[in-house]
């Protein structure tokens, strides 16, 4: 497995029925793409808006809010499908309901003629909603959804965008696979998502933080406040017991 990931997201004109007679040749109108090295995100992107020369359906500009108008000046698919397929070559690249992705990726890339490599040619593809629906069976497990149950705060999420949804899936596949981060069960135990923690960011300005040294007045009372903790546990403080095991 690689250990470079790339988590995408797309938009499009509209959806495609999946083959057959039915599909309509909707095309990306948007990508948005996230790295992760060694399970951190590095802050290296892909992203662009897309000309699909085609109308966008009334129903996907309600979704996201992308217009013929914003991006008639775009470049189209061909003109930067080198330097996508290279951004995914050789990655494991994570998406929220892979298969719809990889369908229109697929047909913009077989839109190009021969040479062009399919996506799962490209990449390892993962798909981030199997791994949820394993995971918390039962329950709703859009983006949304997962957010609310995972303490992620996407308060900032009123439309659909490409890289934002990136972003924010990154956060989202990064706590499903990364073991027990929150006791909640359950959509029905969340307050808006408050009760659980949230993830932080830390860049390089929060390195180097000073070092606090405490005064005897206020090492005093703290091991004043401990002999309250220990009376009420009956002799289980916690702390008491971390520093006996460390001498």
């Amino acid at each position: 497995m690689s250990n470079r990931l790339v988590i995408l997201d797309t938009e499009t004109t509209g959806m495609n029925q999946e083959s057959g007679p039915h599909f309509q040749g909707h095309r990306i109108i948007e990508i948005g793409c996230v790295e992760v090295v060694n399970r951190k995100l590095t802050g290296n992107t892909f992203h662009v808006y897309i000309n699909p020369e085609m109308p966008i359906d009334p129903e996907a500009i309600a979704v996201h809010g992308i217009t013929d108008e914003q991006v008639k000046d775009c470049p189209k698919f061909a003109e930067i499908a080198q330097e996508f397929a290279e951004f995914l070559d050789g990655s494991e690249m994570i998406a929220h309901n892979a298969p719809f992705d990889v369908g229109f990726m697929d047909h913009e890339f077989g839109m190009l003629g021969d040479g062009w490599k399919s996506t799962e040619e490209l990449c390892k593809v993962t798909d981030s909603l199997k791994i949820a629906k394993d995971k918390f069976p039962g329950q709703k497990n859009n983006l949304d959804a997962l957010c609310r149950r995972l303490g992620i705060d996407n308060s900032h999420r009123e439309l659909h965008g490409a890289l934002l949804d990136a972003e924010i899936l990154a956060d989202v596949y990064l706590l499903m696979t990364g073991g027990q981060t929150s006791l909640i069960l359950s959509d029905d135990d969340l307050e808006g998502g408050e009760a659980a923690g949230r993830i932080k960011r830390h860049t390089d300005a929060m390195q180097g933080l000073p070092l606090v040294t405490l005064s005897d007045e206020e090492l005093s009372e703290h091991e004043a406040f401990l002999d309250m903790l220990d009376k009420k546990s009956g002799g289980n403080c916690a702390w008491r017991q971390e520093l006996v095991e460390a001498e």
